[in-house]
């Protein structure tokens, strides 16, 4: 372990699926892919204000709002598509938390998808909030996602009444 201070401001989680770096893709950058393993309710908009369709694949610029099964339609996150590349690049701002990277990859013959959370604010709400709990968040999401593309189970919690679940 390195006695070096933590840097709060980001983190990085990488989770090795079996897919292709295609279906990954599409599992981030379209209404339907990323409503097939994190959200209850994705909608993507054109700098036009129009919607996306549910196959249709983000741009840079786009705006979204995200609704997630297990919380009322009062959590709800807004935010913008910062840059993406249609292959395996995908950049998004994620209100206060700060932006989140996706990245996909091939290593040793896996495909890795990588995401990297940063510009996260340094201060205790940051830290507890944003730096603690989106970690723990993402960490079980894309548990998810390998879930849902390998096996088809979705480990998501459904029930609103059911709070502070791990899964939701």
């Amino acid at each position: 372990m390195s006695n070096a201070p933590r840097d709060w401001t980001r983190f990085t989680v990488c989770i090795n699926v079996n897919s292709t770096v295609e279906k990954l893709y599409k599992a981030w950058a379209t209404r339907s892919g990323i409503e097939h393993w994190f959200l209850r309710l994705s909608e993507y908009k054109k700098k036009d204000g129009t919607l996306r369709g549910n196959n249709e694949y983000v741009e840079k610029d786009d705006i979204y709002k995200w609704l997630w099964y297990g919380y009322p339609d009062t959590v709800v996150e807004t935010g913008s598509v910062l840059d993406c590349n249609g292959r395996d690049f995908f950049r998004f701002s994620f209100g206060k938390a700060g932006n989140c990277t996706v990245t996909i990859k091939e290593v040793e013959g896996e495909k890795i998808v990588e995401l990297e959370q940063d510009t996260i604010p340094d201060d205790e709400e940051g830290k507890h909030n944003w730096h603690i709990g989106c970690k723990t968040g993402w960490t079980f999401y894309l548990a998810n996602l390998k879930s849902m593309l390998e096996g088809g189970i979705d480990l998501r919690n459904k029930n609103e009444k059911l709070q502070d679940m791990i899964n939701a």
